[in-house]
């Protein structure tokens, strides 16, 4: 058993046509399983262009698959430069979603930099700011130093389950219960100013993670 499990752990990437089942299946269940809600008072769902957003760790399993395709193609997701991390980026590719490898452990530059590319491409940057080992619902200042570089806003994004399971994890990642309800909510932008000295980024990272509660609701 041991050899197995190192063989699997020695795989740093499976090929592509290995996700294309599973992606479906999941798009199948949310279709299935679960009322879903949509709060965009904005609009930001058709409209948002070249913009930072941020989702807390925990609520990722059907964050993907509730955007409808067009979000999804103009969507970049900063993704851990490690091993997990590549599996990962190849799931959301088969969902229509880019990816960013780096995080505020490894590589970090790198996605920075691809950011400021995709912004300027008129792709939006979606961040999990708790991640990729927390704490959990504590926001890192990446996506605030990205908008302010970029002169965009950031948007709080959240997906919360009427009821769950939660893992023991760092970040009690849930697990939404079928025929519950999924509520998909953008809150409004906080537009970021341009450089930003230190003290400016820690005030302005503080805004942003309280936006980001603010929309974050536990069963």
């Amino acid at each position: 058993m041991g050899y197995f499990k190192q063989k699997f752990r020695n795989i740093k990437k499976f090929p592509i046509w290995i996700y294309y089942l599973p992606a479906r299946l999941l798009q199948l269940y949310a279709r299935l399983f679960f009322r879903i809600r949509i709060v965009d008072p904005n609009n930001y769902i058709q409209n948002a262009q070249g913009m930072v957003s941020v989702t807390w760790h925990n609520r990722l399993m059907f964050f993907a698959v509730l955007f409808p395709k067009q979000m999804r193609k103009r969507t970049v997701a900063v993704v851990s430069a490690s091993r997990d991390g590549q599996y990962i980026a190849d799931f959301i590719s088969v969902l229509g979603l880019g990816s960013l490898r780096g995080s505020s452990s490894k590589k970090g530059a790198n996605a920075y930099r691809g950011g400021i590319r995709a912004i300027a491409n008129h792709c939006n940057v979606s961040f999990t700011p708790d991640g990729p080992r927390g704490p959990r619902y504590v926001m890192k200042s990446g996506p605030v130093a990205l908008a302010s570089m970029t002169g965009t806003g950031v948007v709080p994004v959240s997906v919360n389950a009427s009821r769950c399971w939660a893992v023991k994890s760092w970040d009690r990642f849930q697990i939404p219960k079928p025929f519950s309800t999924l509520t998909l909510i953008l809150g409004d932008a906080l537009e970021i100013p341009p450089d930003l000295t230190v003290d400016e980024l820690e005030k302005y990272r503080q805004k942003v993670e309280k936006a980001l509660l603010d929309i974050t609701f536990d069963p």
